[in-house]
């Protein structure tokens, strides 16, 4: 992409300096390329039903305690413990065994409490 631009102010330079901007640009260009690689390295990728926690979902089905959510063009099973109907906005707090579990949104997540006291609630829940 910066390569780009110095090929453009290439046009603009006169001759004895527009190979010298062109040169410019070839290194910019793969200082571009090798700290993106880097970064693109450190960041760890993002993939899987653990990315979904957090996010809003809309209700197709109403969970009484189990329905389904649409949630980023996808419809999930889901399991809502204070029940929630049609077209309900929710937000998923959790998972298990691939159904979502999801609460009504604009209701805080309880506080205070361990995960393992979330995974050992949502296992009872679920069993």
């Amino acid at each position: 992409m910066v390569l780009i631009l110095f090929v453009i102010a290439a046009f603009f330079v006169p001759w004895p300096w527009w190979p010298v901007v062109l040169l410019c640009g070839v290194i910019a260009e793969i200082g571009e390329v090798v700290w993106g690689r880097r970064l693109a390295r450190r960041m760890p990728a993002k993939a899987g039903v653990e990315t979904l926690i957090g996010r809003r979902a809309r209700v197709v089905e109403p969970c009484r305690p189990d329905g389904r959510v649409r949630i980023r063009g996808e419809l999930w099973n889901a399991v809502c413990a204070d029940g929630a109907d049609a077209d309900d906005t929710v937000t998923v707090v959790g998972e298990h065994e691939l159904k979502l579990e999801v609460e009504p949104a604009g209701r805080s997540r309880r506080r205070g409490s361990s995960q393992r006291e979330d995974a050992a609630a949502a296992s009872d829940r679920f069993s």
